[in-house]
């Protein structure tokens, strides 16, 4: 899109990573509604106009919230890179580093293989922590800076 003083490019990069999560979060939450509501009927196993008109309804219910959640919060990429940076980046790597090193808790320098194995680990659960604080700080600053902008209103975003 073409602005009059300066040319502003529009990050459509993460736009597939963020269809294919919410997709897959999305059918996991409306198969677990679908499940309890028809377990040990047949609607489950047989295709029925009552399941397929249940699921239609659960997964269109899911996403019009969603729409509504994701429009009534201003400037929601920058919520999303908050959440991401609080959760995924601690999830993938700093746990995984914490799991292991309380699997082989007491052996971790029992051989030179476990000192080896212990100290990736501990950078594991380092790198983890530096990225999960610099993504809340940059997250956090991107926010600051975007300012406050209505809900559900008309005004150009895309800088933000």
């Amino acid at each position: 899109m073409y602005s009059t003083s300066t040319l502003t490019v529009t990050d459509s990069s993460s736009s597939p990573q963020i269809i294919i999560a919410g997709v897959i979060y999305g059918h996991v939450t409306a198969k677990l509604v679908y499940v309890r509501l028809f377990r040990g009927t047949p609607h489950m196993s047989t295709n029925t106009l009552l399941g397929f008109g249940s699921w239609v309804a659960i997964t269109g219910i899911f996403w019009l919230v969603a729409f509504i959640i994701a429009e009534s919060i201003p400037n929601f990429k920058s919520l999303l890179a908050l959440i991401s940076s609080l959760f995924a980046s601690w999830f993938t790597y700093g746990l995984s580093g914490v799991f292991w090193l309380f699997l082989n808790k007491g052996r971790w320098f029992s051989s030179p293989r476990k000192i080896l194995l212990t100290l990736v680990n501990w950078g594991i659960v380092g790198v983890g922590a530096v990225v999960m604080g610099l993504g809340l700080y940059a997250s956090g600053k991107s926010i600051h800076e975007a300012g406050g902008h209505g809900s559900w209103t008309c005004a150009d975003i895309s800088s933000g």
